[in-house]
């Protein structure tokens, strides 16, 4: 069988040219004898490897020398935790809770303090993003925390938040480098890799540098503390080296494609063609408000849960897989990351309009 086009939210798309370079290389890495998988990560072959990495993802988002970057393990789900027991220095957070992995940072951070929920799109299930323009920012708050992109719902903030002069914290997972970012407006900014850049199992967090200290919560474990990957450039114990291997291809990928910008432009034509055909569509519809897309994770319904699931089956036979949206809220969702290419949503919007005229009315 030969590639489909997979629309999976994550672990998703990679670019053909990224996995074509790495099977090359599998057996013997630039004349070292060995695979990535099997070298050791104190190796001046793995060092230049990671230094590479960081450096070409500093590039492509601008970022300043004020903030470290760590190539860390544990996933999104891990920094739930370890941002409140790094960062909760008066015990107070402020949520603004978009979907279901904002809703679990919040409920993880109140085991450590006070958090507060200060928004939420909760009441028309996490179609839209609140107001945040004027929230009540409590004065004693650490940070203030999104979830910028929302991969089960397909809300994006456009506009951050006002935290009112503290800190803000976002998990970027699922629009990591899909656009030009300013990192000097975040404290820290945060994403797993499985998504939109690299294979499950990498978990990278640009944190300013004020923000990594000894001062954390009582119990906190040495590899929960920012400071003890800071202070050993992310080699502190055996770092996920394969991954960041991947992950250090796809940082050239995108610099060989232009860069973020260049990605942004893209995306925006990708998701288009997809939003216009939704807009017209008789049979399907978008789960968004129009001014929150996002350019990512595009989830639409029939209104029809049979009908749902004689598209999914379908669509993947004719190749176009994992397009059955998250559990909680069922119908599909198509997952256009930066590495799936503009033909791929073509035809799935050629394949819909085919389905759709063979089940009219």
């Amino acid at each position: 069988m030969g590639r489909v086009y997979n629309f999976s939210a994550g672990p998703a798309v990679l670019p053909e040219e990224v996995l074509k370079e790495a099977a090359d290389e599998m057996l013997d890495y630039r004349g070292t004898g060995m695979s990535v998988m099997e070298m050791s990560h104190r190796s001046k072959a793995f060092e230049t490897i990671i230094q590479e990495a960081e450096q070409d993802l500093r590039d492509l988002m601008n970022i300043p020398d004020n903030y470290k970057v760590l190539f860390l393990q544990g996933g999104a789900h891990l920094q739930f935790s370890m941002i409140p027991q790094n960062l909760m220095k008066n015990g107070v957070a402020d949520y603004i809770i978009t979907g279901q992995w904002a809703k679990k940072a919040f409920k993880e951070a109140q085991k450590y303090g006070k958090a507060v929920a200060v928004a939420s799109s909760e009441d028309k299930t996490f179609s839209y993003i609140p107001d945040c323009s004027d929230l009540p920012i409590d004065d004693d708050a650490d940070y203030v925390y999104i979830c910028e992109n929302n991969t089960i719902y397909g809300t994006k903030f456009k506009t951050l938040p006002n935290t009112k002069g503290k800190t803000l914290v976002a998990d970027v997972s699922s629009c990591f480098l899909s656009e030009p970012v300013d990192v000097s407006k975040y404290g820290v900014i945060y994403g797993g890799v499985q998504k939109n850049i690299g294979p499950a199992g990498v978990v990278i967090v640009i944190i300013r540098e004020d923000l990594i200290t000894e001062d954390v919560l009582p119990g906190t474990p040495t590899m929960c503390q920012y400071k003890t990957h800071a202070d050993a450039k992310s080699l502190y114990n055996t770092p996920p080296a394969y991954g960041i291997y991947i992950c250090g291809k796809v940082f050239k990928w995108l610099k060989k494609r232009g860069g973020l910008q260049a990605m942004k432009e893209y995306n925006e034509k990708k998701a288009k063609i997809l939003y216009d055909f939704l807009d017209e569509s008789k049979l399907f519809k978008g789960t968004v408000v129009k001014e929150d897309r996002s350019l990512m994770n595009v989830p639409f319904v029939t209104g029809d849960a049979d009908l749902d699931a004689e598209f999914i089956k379908a669509a993947t036979a004719a190749g176009f897989v994992n397009l059955k949206g998250h559990r909680s809220v069922g119908g599909m969702r198509a997952s256009i990351y930066n590495a799936m290419p503009i033909e791929g949503v073509q035809k799935l919007v050629e394949f819909m309009k085919k389905f759709e005229e063979e089940h009219q009315a």
